[in-house]
């Protein structure tokens, strides 16, 4: 029970490594909300642990607001927030992705991480604790040919993360991120472009360890980074990536 009492919320929540980490927080004992664009998705998880669902799209700054107040409302304060929403565009040479692919990348996943902290950090702040945990990916570590923006979008994730950390460590406040390798979520395809058995061997082939990541793994990293076992631990950006990024 190493959440026991905490109050957590996970966006994207409803399905992939955001179901796997509020699965398990739930088990650890905290209370989760789990926030999603698809508010089905939310609602089956939030069931399946115990948690509060919440419609969100974290690229707007009213709905995240809103986010943030149905969390006060139901829990008193947030104690964990893991900014885990994200997407991609699909496989293309950089300069043919479309404008508005490219906008979308950067509002889900970067603007996001601006907009909850907007939202919450004054909170953490004023309490003089918290744990944010950013959901990153290798991509921004060890770029991929053909994902250009969506690599550039998860290296800012890795560089907001050190800067928050910095930037809130003398109010209590640590901020980490994790990288996870490519794994068998419903982004899969769209990393890819096809989900076939040849694309997959060729992505498993630039893996060491011989597989993809798994909610599970992501949720085991995000326990102990978001966990008082890592109290003295801020601005680490995580591999969970078999060996992807060596």
């Amino acid at each position: 029970m190493r959440l026991q009492g905490k109050r957590a919320i996970v966006t994207g929540g409803g399905s992939g490594f955001g179901e796997g980490i509020a699965m398990r927080f739930a088990a650890e004992g905290a209370r989760v909300m789990v926030a999603d664009i698809n508010l089905e998705g939310a609602e089956r998880v939030a069931a399946a642990c115990g948690g509060i669902a919440q419609a969100v799209d974290v690229a707007d700054g009213d709905s995240v607001a809103a986010m943030a107040a149905r969390a006060e409302a139901e829990f008193g304060a947030v104690d964990v927030l893991v900014n885990n929403a994200g997407i991609t565009h699909l496989p293309a040479p950089m300069e043919e992705v479309d404008e508005a692919d490219f906008d979308r990348v950067f509002a889900v996943n970067c603007k996001s991480v601006y907009l909850t902290a907007r939202a919450l950090v004054p909170v953490m702040k004023a309490r003089g604790s918290g744990a944010i945990l950013n959901i990153a990916s290798t991509a921004g570590v060890s770029p991929r040919p053909r994902l250009n923006w969506y690599n550039a979008s998860k290296g800012w994730m890795n560089t907001a993360t050190r800067a928050m950390a910095i930037e809130l460590a003398p109010a209590g406040v640590r901020v980490n991120a994790l990288n996870p390798v490519a794994g068998d979520t419903p982004l899969l395809a769209s990393f890819m472009g096809e989900d076939t058995p040849e694309m997959r061997a060729k992505f498993l082939s630039t893996i060491p360890l011989g597989r993809f990541s798994t909610p599970e793994d992501l949720a085991n990293a995000a326990l102990f980074l978001c966990s008082e076992e890592a109290s003295m631990i801020t601005g680490v950006c995580m591999e969970v990536d078999g060996g992807r990024c060596i």
